[in-house]
């Protein structure tokens, strides 16, 4: 084909797709594409041509003819008829772009000669008179390596005995590869194929530890993003019951955190008389414990030999078990506070008869035992000797108790000594009082036989009682990947921010509780 020919065929493309009101289909663009590059080569053959035939010319002396400038201003039409289709094709395909975006037709923008800018402006136009929402027009869309890691931390998880539960296409089917697999793949898109097939577990594992601090790496980034998630899953499950009657707290630094509030008494208004003045009421304020964050964390690392082993216990279960033991960590030491009854901020213990909170005599579940609990919280003072309302909304108790308070509560009537049919009165409780039974209790306490207290927790609403601060709100583990000197393996840190602290005996009182044990002895 001659250059007009190739440059007229791609002029009938783009007319062709400008009538139809579309962009170039995937073939009409290959076959733009292809005439492109052979019209680049014409012309550079051209060039060439034309370069040697001039030097020739001139070592003998020759000039250029009219014929010579009239092939070269031809050439120059051509080239200008090329920047003008190239034009024509760009402006097509950002129309149809736009309008594709704001679910408009670029049929007739394309056919009048609309500019973009003038698309533009009409978009904009129609967004206004019809109300919708701007589009930002930023899609975000995943490469195939992308698509390959999130298939690849699925495909971990699962072989791991982790749910998954939307697993990312394409994870089942890396379910069968080991980590020296994996490991193969990812150091392929890495750009390394030197025989990685022949290498042993060993050498994959050097070339892997190479790339370690390799922000694009795709065996690490897997690596984290599998960790990730069985840690949070692990979190998520992790068996603890403190969440359920303490308050969540929040502190943005390490510093010790002194909390003073407003809390005087406002006093009633007072009638003013004709004339009169407005008299002045003086607040007071009172101190609340001090707040502080403390950290805590665990290390682990996927060592040479796990590699080599294929051990992928350590990358799914073992950081699930991690985060769960951070969760439990926290409830053990609240319940540490409630067991060993420490002082407090004000310098008395947390349970005791200056407190009012702590019941003189231990008991079992009874009803006279939960009214007099009950009774206890709405009897509290703030710290100025107004009257406040706590609404009891939490038990707490040691594992096997729960079995009696679930009677209690859920029992229309009852036996009492005048009357084998009389009402309940704590069945109105049933739907309103959690029962919450941790075996932590049982464990602190010496196990089945001992003595083990029981509490009633007021709602946190109400008296704050015990609160779990967290840096900045965040109650999930922090994770990173980073080098140990000395250890072959990959090795992350876990760790998380918290503190514990007394904020208000007023919604917590304890019962000294009796001996706790089965019916039926143990072998």
């Amino acid at each position: 084909m001659t250059l007009e020919q190739m440059i007229s065929e791609q002029q009938m493309l783009l007319n062709t797709a400008r009538t139809q009101g579309r962009s170039l289909t995937a073939e009409e663009q290959a076959r733009f594409d292809s005439l492109q590059r052979s019209i680049d080569a014409a012309r550079a053959a051209a060039g060439s041509m034309n370069g040697n035939a001039s030097g020739q010319r001139q070592r003998e002396g020759e000039t250029e003819t009219e014929t010579g400038t009239e092939g070269s201003e031809g050439e120059g039409d051509g080239e200008s008829a090329q920047r003008a289709m190239q034009a024509e094709r760009t402006r097509i395909q950002g129309i149809t772009s736009m309008c594709r975006d704001f679910n408009m037709d670029p049929a007739s923008y394309i056919e009048n000669g609309s500019t973009e800018d003038q698309v533009r402006a009409a978009i904009l136009e129609n967004l206004r008179s019809t109300g919708a929402p701007v589009s930002t027009g930023v899609r975000v869309t995943e490469t195939a390596e992308d698509k390959y890691r999130s298939a690849a931390v699925d495909a971990l998880l699962m072989r791991g005995g982790v749910e998954v539960e939307s697993p990312a296409d394409g994870a089942r089917n890396l379910m069968g590869m080991s980590l020296r697999d994996m490991a193969i793949d990812c150091l392929s898109q890495d750009g390394k194929h030197e025989g990685l097939n022949r290498r042993s577990a060993d050498e994959l594992y050097a070339m892997l530890q190479r790339g370690f601090y390799n922000p694009t790496a795709a065996f690490p980034s897997i690596l984290d993003q599998t960790i990730e998630k069985a840690y949070r899953e692990g979190h998520k499950k992790a068996a603890v019951t403190f969440d359920k009657f303490t308050k969540k707290g929040t502190l943005t630094d390490f510093k010790k955190h002194d909390n003073y509030y407003v809390a005087g008494p406002v006093g009633e208004f007072l009638e003013v008389p004709e004339g009169g003045e407005l008299k002045h009421d003086v607040f007071g304020d009172a101190k609340l414990p001090t707040r502080q964050l403390k950290t805590y964390g665990r290390q682990f690392t996927l060592t040479r030999q796990a590699f080599i082993n294929d051990d992928i216990d350590l990358v799914t279960s073992v950081p699930a078990r991690y985060a769960a033991a951070a969760r439990k960590t926290i409830n053990s030491q609240v319940f540490d506070i409630l067991i060993g009854n420490p002082k407090i901020y004000d310098g008395v213990q947390l349970f005791a008869s200056g407190h009012k909170n702590l019941l003189a005599t231990g008991t079992g579940i009874t009803q006279e035992a939960v009214q007099t609990m009950i009774m206890a919280l709405g009897n509290q003072k703030d710290q100025f000797g107004q009257s406040i309302i706590i609404r009891p909304a939490t038990i707490v108790c040691a594992s096997g108790m729960e079995f009696e308070i679930f009677t209690l509560f859920n029992s229309p009537t009852i036996n009492t000594a005048g009357n084998t049919q009389a009402v309940n009165p704590l069945f109105q409780y049933r739907n309103s009082i959690e029962v919450v039974a941790d075996p932590t209790i049982n464990v602190k306490c010496g196990g089945l036989g001992k003595v083990m207290p029981w509490f009633m927790f007021g709602d946190t609403a109400d008296a704050e009682g015990i609160e779990v601060d967290y840096l900045n709100g965040q109650e999930i583990p922090n994770i990173r990947r980073m080098e140990q000197a000395g250890q072959l393996g990959f090795v992350w840190d876990i760790y998380l921010d918290w503190g514990i602290s007394v904020m208000d005996y007023r919604g917590i009182v304890k019962n000294p509780g009796v001996a706790v044990d089965t019916k039926i002895k143990l072998a």
